[in-house]
């Protein structure tokens, strides 16, 4: 028991990610009246309960084992992992914003503070250490573009121009490490499979830019549709590498399947709810089967490898 709490993973914390997007999604089909509140209800507890024991988990780690800890935060992938946390505190806040704005207001602070904090961290890292093209790969985005998601709920406990802030550095990090990837992913080696999956990042920062923008601008004009439309377009594009996902060994990495699909699914429904346009509504319904299912097949490969004990091991 003691190995397993020494080699607790911090990409725990993309289930978490993961779990606050589908019960986001929830909360925006109850809203819409297309689901029971219940699913909303249970699925927004469970993940928070998750939440506070991957917390008190990796706590306890920190505590006994602390050199793993500070071995994960100079590692060059794993680093980027740390704003899964933070970020976790930013879609919990929105997932409770209408429930309970009381903890959304609570859970967003938390959030941007610790984000705030991390991301700085982890760009001087960046910049303080050499890397190998290789290296890269699109959990890179996590630490920098998370940013993007601070307007969501922030709009509603700050000024406008507090969260224009962060999605300005969220976008214009989106934009660099997007060009960055496209060089290393075409001239260079193939990425490693258990980085395979992560290309599912590559949806989230238009869908959630999309999102954001909304929030701020309130306005269904020709920049909100340019990030809505690039992100249905690396949805087609995954679609068409669907081939490199099928014979893929199961790793927790397989959670950056789930986010980014719930990001796109809401995406979708904002997009009705501004637009009206039923074609939205049905590509809200396509997308929600998808990652609903995503979730199920994902967990069910989890749950297997817990049994196995092939969960918080040493991945070097």
């Amino acid at each position: 028991m003691k190995e397993k709490l020494q080699y607790f993973p911090i990409t725990m914390f993309s289930i978490i990610m993961g779990l606050s997007g589908l019960a986001i999604v929830f909360a925006k089909f109850y809203h819409m009246q297309w689901m029971p509140k219940i699913f909303y209800d249970g699925m927004l507890f469970f993940t928070l309960g998750l939440f506070l024991f991957f917390l008190f988990t990796y706590g306890r780690k920190a505590i006994n084992h602390f050199d793993e800890v500070k071995a994960d935060f100079k590692h060059r992938i794993r680093i980027n992992f740390f704003s899964a946390i933070s970020i976790s505190f930013l879609l919990l806040s929105i997932a409770f914003m209408t429930y309970w704005p009381f903890l959304s207001l609570v859970l967003w602070w938390v959030g941007v503070i610790s984000h705030s904090i991390i991301m700085l961290y982890t760009i001087s890292f960046w910049i303080q250490h050499n890397f190998e093209i290789h290296v890269m790969n699109p959990a890179w985005f996590i630490p920098v573009v998370g940013n993007i998601l601070v307007p969501v709920a922030g709009v509603e406990y700050m000024p406008k121009a507090f969260s224009f802030i962060y999605f300005a550095v969220g976008f214009f990090f989106w934009i660099i490490l997007f060009v960055i990837f496209m060089n290393r992913v075409i001239f260079h080696d193939q990425m490693p499979q258990k980085f395979i999956p992560t290309l599912f990042i590559l949806i989230a920062p238009p869908a959630i830019g999309f999102i954001a923008y909304i929030r701020i601008a309130q306005s269904w004009d020709s920049f909100a549709i340019f990030m809505l439309f690039i992100a249905y377009f690396f949805v087609v594009l995954l679609l068409f590498l669907s081939g490199s996902f099928r014979k893929l060994k199961f790793f927790i990495s397989w959670w950056a399947f789930t986010f980014p699909l719930m990001a796109i699914t809401i995406a979708s429904v904002v997009a009705y709810q501004i637009s009206a346009q039923e074609i939205y509504k049905y590509l809200a319904f396509i997308m929600s089967a998808i990652a609903i299912s995503t979730v199920g097949l994902v967990t069910w490969k989890t749950i297997g490898k817990i049994r196995i004990g092939e969960i918080c091991v040493n991945e070097d």
